[in-house]
């Protein structure tokens, strides 16, 4: 990066930081610093479940996702406004009413002490993780541009994200998250236009979708109802939903978020703005990666996007190999731009028999572009059998880092960062709150003075921080961070959500039974992912399920011995 650019991302970072301690000084008791003292309007609140759902996972891996294997990934959050009614009606109201600090006390109340805790303990575990590979994002951009160690720059990113936590709470990641999302959005806006600027004079957006669409990049829409198939508007729908549901209704990271409402009606204004924007919003995020896609169909791409692997290998004794595949490469792309010449004259002249010719030597160009770079791959592998060949990461940070003007790529490398502040900060507080008010206060100390549910919350802060440092050092060897995330949140989010339906809506079922139900449903979820037999997504739906109905058994089952012993 230029000067300018490191002016320019330093200066937002520290503008970010300083107004959140600005704004988090004088806090005196856990309500400021877990819950933000319930003061937030609804358009903060809005923002601020936004950017925690936004990681920097979101603008690394869904433009490489969408490079890759097109728009389908958008169907992923087809159940979310559906998601967000549910919860408007349902569960705002109870967890207000309540005055809980945690989701999970609400299920103390309702079952019992042990629900509680084996509902705790599964979200620590899963949050917990995942934020370890929110923080391993940005740590991956600095080692790219810098060339530095990726364990250092993990250590480095994470240390002072876990400080401005440990110091700010709950008020001052929501009001750094309301400056966090303006300048991500203006950003965005600014990355659209500059990629189909980036663009040849003559191919404006129409034509490069239509390329795009050529090339099998723009399917959004699948409604073909596949169980093995991740993304379709069935699977979107009804596992997303359901994962959705979990997500925002149970998980300590969001209900944290809008608990900070001054009333119920913020709060459900907040959850109703995320649910109109979020779909627009990943969509543009999946247009940028198609229009890259678009870009590199004139320009040649880069034959693997993690530059450390290919200098690694260029030092290798694989170099003569790898030179004789650049050449081929860079032969087939020349070769492509002619074809892809013809289908933009065809496109203008509506020529149909010439678009479905030079459709066809597309695929096969891609093809064997495929091909080379899977054979660059196996060199790599060769060369460093340990060696991250994932690179779907890479290709937005990649892409970026060569063609944005100076000053630009400070922004949007910052705007990444912003991203991993906002949504780390949020997962490491949600993890503090829980940690504090339902183990803490529940069963170590429940006299507890107000000075010792604050030190302990900061200590507990300090630590999740530590912790998903661990983590994030061995994220690399997860393959795309964006569906890493996603399916590590359907292995636990379906029997949590379970556990809440059965909560809310089956008033005679106690909490024995849901106890042992949500822990069998946990190892029929994790034998159903183990054997592969179906998409990520509907994991959630079977875990939800199995809770509902193995807790209702359970009910059946114990009525029947209590008849027999009397």
């Amino acid at each position: 990066m230029s000067t300018i650019d490191w002016i320019v991302l330093i200066l937002t970072l520290l503008v970010i930081v300083l107004y959140g301690m600005y704004k988090s000084r004088g806090i005196k008791n856990i309500d400021g610093y877990l819950l933000g003292n319930q003061s937030l309007p609804w358009y903060h609140v809005g923002l601020s479940v936004m950017a925690t759902q936004a990681s920097a996972i979101t603008f690394l891996s869904a433009p490489g996702l969408a490079y890759s294997s097109g728009m389908s990934f958008v169907q992923f959050y087809f159940g979310l406004p559906l998601a967000m009614i549910v919860l408007c009606i349902t569960f705002v109201p109870i967890f207000h009413k309540l005055r809980v600090y945690t989701a999970y006390e609400f299920l103390e109340k309702r079952f019992d002490i042990r629900t509680r805790g084996l509902t705790a303990f599964l979200f620590l575990i899963q949050r917990g993780i995942s934020t370890g590979i929110s923080i391993f994002a940005p740590a991956l951009i600095i080692a790219s541009i810098l060339h530095i160690n990726l364990p250092i720059t993990t250590l480095l990113i994470g240390t002072v994200v876990v400080i401005y936590t440990t110091y700010g709470g709950t008020k001052a990641v929501s009001h750094t998250q309301l400056i966090q999302m303006s300048i991500i959005f203006g950003a965005l806006l600014v990355a659209g236009i500059l990629v189909v600027k980036l663009l040849p004079s003559d191919i404006g957006l129409y034509k490069a979708l239509h390329i795009a669409g050529k090339s099998g990049k723009t399917n959004a829409i699948d409604f073909t109802f596949d169980l093995n198939n991740q993304y379709t508007v069935w699977t979107g729908i009804i596992g997303g939903f359901f994962l959705q549901l979990s997500y925002f209704g149970t998980d300590q990271s969001q209900v944290g978020r809008y608990l900070t409402g001054s009333s119920i009606k913020e709060s459900r204004l907040g959850l109703l703005m995320n649910g109109l924007l979020k779909i627009p919003m990943q969509f543009c995020i999946l247009l940028i990666g198609v229009l890259v896609f678009v870009y590199y169909q004139y320009h040649t791409p880069p034959i693997f996007f993690n530059q450390t692997e290919i200098d690694k290998l260029k030092q290798s004794e694989y170099n003569s190999s790898y030179q004789d595949l650049e050449k081929q490469q860079i032969l087939l792309s020349n070769e492509k731009r002619t074809t892809i010449d013809r289908l933009t004259k065809a496109i203008d002249l509506d020529d149909q028999s010439t678009i479905d010719e030079t459709r066809a030597a597309l695929k096969h160009s891609n093809e064997q572009l495929d091909d080379i770079r899977t054979e660059v791959i196996g060199l790599i592998k060769k060369n460093n059998p340990s060696a991250e060949t994932n690179d779907n990461n890479y290709i937005f940070l990649s892409f970026v880092n060569n063609t944005f003007p100076k000053g630009l790529i400070g922004l949007l490398i910052a705007v990444i960062f912003l991203a991993s502040m906002g949504s780390t900060a949020s997962a490491i507080n949600s993890l503090a709150s829980t940690s504090t008010v339902d183990i803490y206060k529940r069963f170590i100390n429940k006299q507890s003075t107000t000075e010792q549910d604050l030190f302990w919350s900061r200590m507990f802060t300090l630590f999740w921080g530590i912790f998903s440092i661990a983590v994030a050092l061995y994220a690399s060897k997860l393959g795309n961070l964006l569906e890493a995330v996603n399916i590590l949140g359907s292995l636990f989010y379906g029997t949590i959500l379970g556990i809440f339906i059965v909560a809310f809506y089956m008033k005679k079922i106690g909490g024995k039974a849901v106890f042992y139900a949500a822990i069998l449903s946990e190892v029929i979820i994790f034998i159903i992912w183990k054997m592969d037999v179906i998409a990520f997504l509907w994991l959630n739906v079977i875990g939800c399920l199995a809770v509902m109905i193995l807790a209702y058994l359970m009910k059946k089952l114990d009525r029947k011995k209590s008849h027999s012993v009397e």
